[in-house]
């Protein structure tokens, strides 16, 4: 099937596989070990894929022309079965700072690793995580425990939320720190959920702790 007809140029060695449809899946994107560096690349592979503002915060630095405000945007997009990126953006313009930020949490996303949250459930779909795991950012810690099928989401709104577009269902959850923080909160929610992927994520890649522009 051409895609020709979106105006698409790849640049990248990756882009151009998607593109010839030599790889056709995200998992083989993310499984290539080639850095993803254009946000075409996930929305042909991932079509429908959501995001969620989860923090606006205004920055303000002084220089020498006066005082200069910026917004800060915190941002996470997911399909609901699987991936899940998170990133931050800055600009003068609130909306210019949410395209950012969600242009970069396509470039991070990961596949995360779910499974059954008790070795006694009786379904063979994955709604929990597949391991406990541990993720930090700043001042924060958040653990991440599986959870048996029907418990929900035991998890602050932003935890809750980043969970919920990466398709886990059930969890326990616990944060340490200034969880009022919430990018900090976001980031190490993220990175936690990384930490216990088994997709191999690129030496090279961008690190989630880069997620600002």
């Amino acid at each position: 099937m051409s895609h020709a007809e979106d105006g698409w140029v790849p640049k990248t060695r990756l882009g151009r596989m998607v593109q010839a449809g030599e790889i056709e899946t995200m998992e083989q994107a993310l499984n290539s070990g080639l850095q993803l560096k254009e946000t075409e690349i996930v929305d042909r592979l991932l079509p429908g894929l959501e995001d969620e503002v989860l923090d606006i915060n205004m920055v303000q630095r002084m220089t020498d022309s006066g005082r200069r405000v910026k917004f800060r945007c915190a941002v996470v997009v997911g399909n609901r079965d699987g991936y899940v990126g998170y990133a931050e953006g800055r600009d003068d313009q609130v909306g210019s700072a949410i395209q950012k930020a969600i242009g970069i949490a396509k470039r991070n996303i990961i596949n995360v690793d779910r499974g059954s949250g008790s070795w006694e459930d009786r379904t063979d779909r994955p709604h929990s995580l597949a391991r406990r795991t541990k993720g930090k950012a700043g001042s924060v810690t958040v653990e991440l425990i599986p959870a048996p099928n029907g418990l929900g989401l035991a998890a602050a709104p932003t935890v809750r939320h980043i969970l919920e577009l990466a398709g886990i269902e059930d969890a326990w959850t616990k944060s340490y720190g200034n969880t009022r923080t919430t990018p900090n909160l976001g980031k190490a929610t993220f990175i936690a959920l990384q930490n216990s992927s088994q997709s191999r994520v690129p030496r090279h890649a961008r690190d989630v702790a880069e997620v600002t522009e």
